[in-house]
């Protein structure tokens, strides 16, 4: 007679091995395709790196440094230089991210003779 109990083991041992099956799949894929440099030598833990990133945006608001506060380059600059070596859009808008502030800042307004 099956109990509930051994229901429950074998779907527990049959998820746990489509996992582990899962992982093992995406080690060979990860190993074997050659774009993406943390992927191929960090198979399957690599994969965390994209979301990581995104989180990163929520802890450094709250917990850790800004975009312009880290040494010796900042994060708006590591962004910049990555984009840029992707070839993609590394234009960026002035003034979003930066002190206005301080005297002798340089300001662009859009009329000709501001007041």
């Amino acid at each position: 007679m099956i109990t509930l109990l051994d229901v429950l083991v074998q779907l527990f041992v049959f998820i746990v091995g489509i996992g582990g099956l899962i992982v093992v799949v995406l080690y060979f894929i990860d190993r074997t395709q050659t774009t993406h440099a943390i992927r191929r030598n960090y198979p399957v833990i690599g994969r965390f790196r994209y979301l990581f990133e995104k989180l990163g945006e929520f802890f450094r608001q709250y917990f850790f440094a800004m975009d312009r506060e880290e040494l010796p380059f900042n994060r708006a600059e590591r962004t910049w230089v990555y984009r840029a070596a992707k070839n993609t859009d590394n234009t960026t808008a002035f003034g979003s991210t930066r002190d206005l502030r301080p005297v002798g800042t340089i300001m662009f307004a859009n009329t000709m003779f501001p007041r």
